[in-house]
């Protein structure tokens, strides 16, 4: 069977990416399509046969694939797959708008639909004149949108709270096939070095939708050492912010960062995420989460075993539930025990039952 991936834009490092790597490791000679390829920003990608679109050769594209828009669609659906028996797209934006012929199956790995279009679309345009401004592109994307989600042959969902969506803004069941962690590059310390951790730990990109702010804010009030791997646009801002307690680390490779994971007290997630792997990447390494009582962590985080949830994404809340968990002893056998049902070896296992089936 010859297959095909396909991913929005390859231009960054996170858990979409680690999704695209365990595809590999399914079909190693599938080539990537995408819109736009940054070599530099996504070594992660060299292990691929890259396709980009028409995109990659226009000026500027190289400050973010954003300025092009409105021309997304277009680059997807100039593709052509007639050699492949099977396309497995990969998309929370427009990779599944690509067009195959009836021979051809797509089927559709849903990081979430369109996010900017839908579910975000207030976080994306918070400012006034910039919605109004945007209006018709949104309106044009969002009816494009909606056509490109009846083009794939199936759905699978990352997570229940995805599959809602799917349902709510496409009208498109799917299955729920969670994403996989890598339990054995992320790790238990052997019993005899596994200490309780003398710091909490971040691990994000650093844009305004992952509520950075408001752990810096928090963990200013508690005094409490607080270390943050990642970048973002947000990095210089959030350094103002932070007092001497707070340690920015950038960006990490794995190896450094399964050392921050193995010696915390706790990872904090304040976000609400689509699904979210950093959380099953600390179980993995016997460390508990502090998490925000929404999105996909309810899926992943198990309350008084595995971590704790705070109910609102405010200061106090999150204060009161580091505190709590301050005294609360968590066992790392049962934080990684939870982490392995979401293991490598089950995503593959499923994938390719489904795809068999399918």
């Amino acid at each position: 069977m010859k297959v095909a991936l396909v991913y929005d834009w390859v231009d960054k490092w996170g858990g979409a990416e680690r999704i695209l790597l365990a595809l590999h490791k399914i079909w190693p000679q599938a080539p990537l399509f995408t819109s736009v390829y940054r070599r530099q920003s996504a070594p992660w990608a060299r292990v691929f046969k890259i396709k980009p679109s028409f995109l990659n050769k226009l000026p500027l594209v190289g400050g973010g694939h954003e300025i092009y828009s409105g021309l997304m669609p277009m680059a997807f659906e100039c593709f052509s797959f007639d050699d492949y028996d099977l396309v497995f797209s990969v998309t929370s934006a427009l990779a599944k708008g690509v067009i195959t012929k009836p021979s051809t199956r797509h089927v559709c790995y849903c990081l979430t639909p369109t996010r900017f279009l839908w579910s975000g679309y207030a976080d994306y345009f918070k400012n006034k004149w910039m919605r109004v401004l945007a209006r018709p592109i949104v309106s044009y994307l969002r009816f494009w949108d909606q056509v490109a989600a009846s083009r794939p042959d199936a759905y699978l969902a990352i997570s229940k709270n995805v599959q809602k969506r799917i349902e709510k803004y496409y009208r498109r069941r799917s299955e729920v096939v969670y994403p996989p962690v890598d339990t054995e590059k992320f790790r238990i310390l052997s019993s005899g070095l596994q200490g309780k951790g003398k710091f909490f730990l971040v691990v994000s990109r650093l844009v305004p939708y992952k509520k950075i702010d408001l752990v810096i804010k928090a963990f200013n009030q508690l005094k409490l050492p607080l270390k943050i791997v990642g970048t973002g646009r947000e990095e210089a801002k959030l350094r103002r912010v932070a007092k001497k307690n707070v340690c920015f680390l950038g960006q990490l490779t794995d190896e450094q960062l399964l050392r921050y994971y193995q010696n915390c007290r706790a990872v904090v997630f304040p976000q609400e995420e689509d699904f979210g792997l950093v959380p099953l990447e600390a179980q993995a390494c016997g460390r508990p989460v502090i998490a925000y009582r929404k999105g996909g962590a309810l899926e992943t985080v198990v309350e008084g075993k595995t971590g704790l949830f705070f109910e609102r994404q405010t200061e106090e809340d999150l204060i009161r539930a580091v505190r709590k968990l301050e005294r609360i002893e968590f066992d790392p056998i049962v934080c990684r025990q939870n982490a392995l049902k979401f293991g490598q070896r089950r995503f593959r296992q499923q994938i390719e039952e489904w795809v068999k089936k399918y």
